[in-house]
């Protein structure tokens, strides 16, 4: 071959070269990250314990799960970045990604239920190109309407916000359901897909005026953690939360697995995977660390006492 044609034919494999290869800095490997920034900085710090470095050893890209209609284009950009491992910080964040790639180790950090999803085959042999953490803790439904009844004398009607594009929605609210039969409590169903339907939300939740609310997981109702907390307290409705993010933003309480922890601990998946572990191979683990947050200040906002035992049993309590 001439040289001059040599040299052409490198010029255009260049221009049609993915741009992961061109500048995908030596000897690092590059970790996608689809979810909300709060949880980025909580995994980064996972990654730092481990000893990794940014800019050294790793690099992380980072895509948001915000809006919902964008993560198909997110999670695509991710596999077009050639990432050798992408973190999915909620369960449309995870399918998303398994939409996009069935290659690529995808770590998730807070599924429902990822075995209902068809994300793993099993949690303790997934299967496939997904593991990590699941959220999955039937019997916390019925603490959460436990510790509500608590606070909430004589509970006997509860709303529930639900978010029912998010796919394990079926599962959570199930056990949300038993719980309630159990209680002898009536509940009733009130949805938002997106952030712009709340208000139309809370305007039913108003008509309706439930003795309190319980808030199902999503990513919307973390994102929006704080507008929820806001309208739940403009229609004096007690609501209660999975997420210590729900509390801090103003809520009144919440009971559930700890996302910073959740967070933090998918680094430790990252690691083991980028030393050569298969997704197929690495246990799904449920969540061990949970949180019981009170927001004081709300509470008596709404005219509430909360009990002595329930004070002694929070873990945080926000003034």
């Amino acid at each position: 071959m001439r040289r001059r044609e040599l040299i052409k034919l490198i010029g255009t494999m260049a221009l049609g070269w993915p741009l992961a290869a061109c500048d995908r800095p030596n000897g690092m490997a590059r970790i996608g990250f689809l979810g909300s920034e709060r949880r980025l900085e909580t995994f980064r710090q996972g990654l730092g314990d481990l000893g990794h470095v940014e800019g050294r050893d790793i690099v992380v890209e980072y895509r948001s799960s915000d809006p919902p209609d964008r993560l198909a284009g997110f999670a695509a950009e991710l596999v077009a970045l050639n990432a050798d491992v992408i973190v999915a910080g909620g369960s449309q964040a995870v399918r998303a990604e398994q939409q996009a790639t069935r290659s690529i180790p995808i770590v998730m950090t807070g599924s429902s239920d990822p075995v209902g999803t068809g994300f793993v085959t099993s949690l303790a042999r997934p299967g496939g190109n997904i593991t990590g953490l699941s959220l999955q803790s039937p019997e916390l439904s019925g603490k959460r309407l436990e510790w509500l009844k608590h606070i909430v004398k004589d509970l006997a009607h509860v709303a529930i916000l639900l978010n029912p594009d998010d796919p394990p929605v079926v599962f959570s609210l199930k056990e949300t359901e038993q719980a309630a039969r159990v209680s002898g409590m009536e509940i009733s169903l009130v949805e938002a897909r997106r952030g712009e339907d709340l208000d139309r939300a809370f305007a039913v939740i108003a008509k309706m005026q439930p003795g309190g609310l319980v808030v199902l997981p999503a990513s919307i109702m973390t994102r929006y953690a704080g507008r929820i907390a806001e309208l739940a307290l403009s229609c004096r409705t007690p609501a209660m939360s999975y997420f210590r993010d729900f509390p801090v933003a103003g809520g009144l309480i919440s009971y559930g697995p700890s996302l910073d922890d959740l967070s933090r601990h998918a680094a430790v998946y990252v690691d083991k995977i980028l030393k050569g572990a298969k997704p197929s191979d690495m246990p799904v683990q449920q969540p061990t660390k949970f949180e019981l947050v009170i927001n004081l200040k709300t509470a008596r906002t709404l005219g509430l006492d909360v009990p002595a035992a329930l004070f002694a049993r929070a873990d945080e309590v926000i003034e």
